[in-house]
């Protein structure tokens, strides 16, 4: 039984795509290690969607072909980066034994056999949902709704990578939302590029609210939540459905980029800033303890001092719980990439460094209010010290958020929900002990 390895890099949306990788070959009688000097075969699964993430990639493939020269007999690369580069790979990294795009999955057993040989054992050779590997750990798990993407926001490579948005049947989400649960899980996390236009392409109107209805049915979930919910298509119903769940974490996770409306046109942006900040009122409203969680860009092309005066106004102003930012990177092929007026990289990280900054300010003053505050938490692991468990509230996705150490004396507690109250607080953690 020859050994294989797993790095998957990017997204969680490709962690799927790597799990079902996994699951193929383990279908297949490998057996899956997670040190890549003890495999025969390693694979990388890649992200190509913006230039750091591409050094990365090249990086790790660069880091992985050094093990061929003990163990590893096959270096395999798979994904995004491969999508978009695969000609200029082979050249720069000849040691790779094979490249798959992420359009040639549906070949990709065949081409993995056509370079190691042909499993003794085969019992299935395609992609499988419902044969994932979850690699996440035992108490929560990614559900992915759809692939692909056509907002076509102009600085983003994703439609030109994945294609089009194409929903999963709601019957097929269900039935690999049940088997994970059987299978021990107690936190669905439901993704897409944009969760909340799933099933439009399907049924004709956006099914998002439904299906979280559905998940919420199944016995034994403890939590469901989604994220990467756009701004101009959260409807009230979704709200609703939120508010009245009581499975559903109240956390909305809202990838606004920007606020002027100059530059969330010249993103193609569905929303304004009129809306934008309209719909996260009107989420505070129906839902007072909610968490907002968004993401924003600084640097886009053609975005003035008084454009991102707007938006750190903004960021200070409508104190976000969680925020992520990035700035913008020119990729190849977009729309933006052709802009002339392009940001000066110098302009762009002190715009970043700033933006951050207030973003801090804000966070600390949203953590320190919580000192007092009853929460119920996932106990997951130990911390290394021994002194406390490291837990998540509905406040916290694994992760991308902080996380909650909670003190408590008790052993074997791993994979179970108390009831903390919060003591202390640093950057974006919070500290606690067990009621």
């Amino acid at each position: 039984m020859m050994n294989v390895g797993f790095i998957s890099l990017g997204c969680s949306k490709n962690l799927v795509d790597t799990e079902m990788a996994i699951g193929l070959f383990k279908n297949n009688n490998y057996n899956v290690v997670n040190d890549p000097s003890k495999a025969d075969i390693i694979v990388v699964n890649t992200c190509g969607f913006i230039e750091s993430a591409k050094e990365e990639a090249i990086n790790t493939l660069l880091e992985m072909a050094e093990y061929k020269k003990s163990r590893c007999k096959y270096l395999i690369a798979m994904g995004c980066l491969v999508e978009r580069y695969k000609d200029e790979l082979e050249k720069l990294i000849p040691e790779v034994d094979l490249y798959i795009k992420y359009s040639e999955y549906d070949s990709l057993w065949s081409q993995v056999e056509a370079v190691i040989g042909k499993s003794k054992n085969e019992s299935m050779c395609q992609l499988d949902f419902l044969n994932r590997v979850v690699s996440s750990g035992e108490n929560f798990a990614y559900l992915r709704v759809s692939d692909g993407c056509d907002n076509n926001c102009t600085f983003c490579a994703i439609p030109g990578i994945r294609g089009k948005y194409v929903s999963r049947k709601m019957e097929d989400v269900l039935e690999e939302a049940k088997l994970l649960v059987k299978s021990g899980i107690k936190e669905l996390i439901v993704i897409a590029q944009d969760t909340t236009k799933y099933g439009i392409d399907l049924y004709g109107e956006p099914k998002l609210a439904e299906l979280l209805d559905n998940l919420c049915k199944i016995k034994g979930i403890k939590w469901v939540r989604f994220l990467y919910a756009y701004p101009e298509n959260i409807s009230d119903e979704l709200i609703d459905v939120v508010k009245r769940n009581k499975k559903i974490c109240n956390y909305f996770d809202i990838p606004i980029q920007h606020i002027s409306n100059k530059v969330l046109k010249r993103m193609n942006r569905k929303s304004d800033g009129k809306s934008i900040r309209n719909v996260v009122s009107k989420i505070r409203k129906e839902i007072p303890d909610v968490i907002i969680r968004t993401t924003v860009m600084v640097g886009f092309p053609g975005e003035s001092n008084e454009d991102f005066e707007e938006l750190y106004n903004f960021i200070e102003d409508a104190k976000f719980d969680r925020m992520g930012a990035f700035s913008y990177s020119k990729e190849e092929g977009t729309p933006a990439a052709r802009i002339k007026e392009q940001v000066h990289p110098m302009t762009k990280k002190s715009r970043y460094n700033k933006i951050m900054k207030i973003q801090s300010e804000v966070a600390q003053k949203i953590e320190s209010s919580r000192i007092g505050n009853v929460y119920e938490v996932l106990l997951e692991e130990r911390s290394f010290d021994g002194k406390y468990y490291i837990g998540r509230s509905y406040m916290n996705v694994p992760d991308i958020d902080g996380v909650i150490f909670v003190k408590c004396d008790e052993d074997n507690l791993e994979g179970e929900f108390v009831k903390v109250v919060i003591t202390d607080y640093n950057d974006y953690d919070l500290f606690a002990e067990k009621i």
